[in-house]
């Protein structure tokens, strides 16, 4: 499912139109991404938890030449699914 999937489908389940149904889920996903930079987590309870974490740097390889090379520290979006949606799938 892409973005036009899903937004025609909120639309048709909510009786709204996609007009409405893209605003909201960009406000959704504004809202989750400055939270995620600010340093916290958005629980969504009965379907899953978005948080950052640390990954340390490390040395890689380039896959062409094999000579090593250093991947720099970042921080990542992660998403643990709730249990309820785990039971569902």
């Amino acid at each position: 499912m892409n973005k036009a999937e899903l937004i025609a489908k909120i639309a048709d389940d909510a009786g709204i139109t996609k007009t409405q149904a893209n605003a909201t889920l960009d406000s959704f996903v504004e809202a989750v991404t400055k939270t995620l930079k600010g340093g916290g987590k958005v629980t969504l309870v009965g379907f899953g938890t978005f948080s950052v974490s640390k990954r340390a740097a490390r040395n890689g390889r380039n896959p062409q030449t094999g000579a090593v090379i250093k991947i720099k520290a970042k921080k990542v979006a992660r998403f643990k699914a709730g249990k309820e949606l785990q039971a569902k799938l």
